[in-house]
């Protein structure tokens, strides 16, 4: 088995790698088809993924005081549309300046230069390091990347530690209310597009003690085509928005196939989590998607989720649903049993009537 160098501040991804595909190999569940062992040298030629451009949205006339009724109107039925058709749109004149996602970006990448140690051990950003995938129990199962998973609250809370970071701070918490205040709008409109007369707090009991902002980075894999930087799952929220670079890699399911989300310059992804689909009664899709890793080159997104408190009851835009009534707390523990016993999240499915 050929060792593979790193440097200080990469995360033993290959160490996982290879433990899991021994236990592959152990109980037979190794598939020539899907699994590359880096130690035969060889490459599997996966079929060709076709690149998609989301619906583009200019949300602009949403928040500026001249917009007319019949802009926002046609803005308005563009989201639910596209909320409908592919769970997934992509947003410009979002009011989330680029000059702030390029200091964004800066302050990512020298958090990420950090020594794998230290992000491990030293309380960084409310202690919120991630890598891998703990829960794996098979090589396909492991999400080849490392994360910053922060609680709005945590960002400036006392427990943060920062050290020499401490411009991180600022900037972190400069875009989670840039983001939360396009998230929230986003979320008012689609509720509003089936007849809810959304508040300014819809959806009910999101503020920053239970909204998450996730500062990810997706190593590059030279040995395993196609490796999953996330692996296929859907969004346990009720809407998420993303900055991802123009690296690549985020693919989507459409009609029953995957597709590649082409990058765009100065626009945001938004996509529909599990939550709003409940609560829409299946009229927005929470979509499932992936990240894939690139060969050569390493890939940062930073994305907002917008989550309710655990004991937030998720109801319906109108009754009768489809989905017995259940609270966020219940959804993410029932994800967590299912991921832990079968490798996989279930999410919705669990809770039908």
């Amino acid at each position: 088995m050929p060792a593979f160098a790193e440097s200080a501040a990469e995360p033993p991804l290959a160490d996982s790698y290879y433990a899991l595909l021994r236990r592959d190999q152990a109980s037979n569940r190794v598939d020539p088809c899907t699994t590359v062992v880096p130690s035969a040298g060889c490459q599997v030629q996966q079929p060709p993924v076709a690149e998609c451009q989301l619906p583009m949205i200019d949300v602009g006339c949403l928040t500026a005081p001249g917009a007319t009724p019949q802009e926002r109107a046609a803005c308005t039925a563009a989201i639910a549309a596209a909320a409908s058709e592919w769970g997934f749109f992509q947003v410009v004149n979002h009011g989330v300046r680029q000059e702030l996602l390029d200091a964004m970006r800066r302050e990512q990448v020298r958090l990420f230069r950090l020594p794998f140690e230290a992000k491990t051990t030293a309380g960084l950003l409310n202690d919120s390091y991630r890598w891998g995938s703990p829960t794996a129990t098979s090589s396909r199962q492991l999400s080849w990347s490392e994360a910053f998973h922060v609680p709005l609250a945590g960002i400036s809370g006392n427990r943060c530690s920062y050290g020499e970071l401490a411009s991180i701070r600022d900037v972190t918490q400069e875009v989670a209310i840039a983001m939360s205040k396009l998230a929230n709008t986003l979320a008012r409109v689609l509720a509003e597009s089936l007849g809810h007369r959304a508040s300014s707090q819809f959806p009910e009991g999101c503020d920053e003690r239970t909204c998450f902002l996730r500062l990810n980075r997706y190593p590059p894999c030279p040995f395993l085509p196609d490796a999953f930087g996330l692996v296929p799952h859907t969004d346990s929220d009720f809407l998420t928005v993303l900055c991802q670079d123009q690296v690549g890699g985020l693919q989507l399911m459409k009609d029953s196939r995957w597709v590649a989300v082409k990058p765009i310059p100065n626009a945001l992804i938004v996509n529909i989590g599990d939550l709003f689909q409940a609560w829409s009664n299946d009229r927005y899709k929470s979509v499932e998607h992936k990240v894939v890793t690139n060969a050569t080159t390493e890939r940062f997104s930073v994305a907002y989720f917008l989550c309710p408190s655990y004991d937030s009851p998720i109801g319906a835009c109108e009754e009768p649903s489809p989905y017995r009534t259940f609270t966020f707390g219940e959804y993410r523990r029932r994800v967590q049993e299912d991921v832990k016993k079968t490798g996989k999240k279930i999410g919705l499915p669990n809770f039908l009537m």
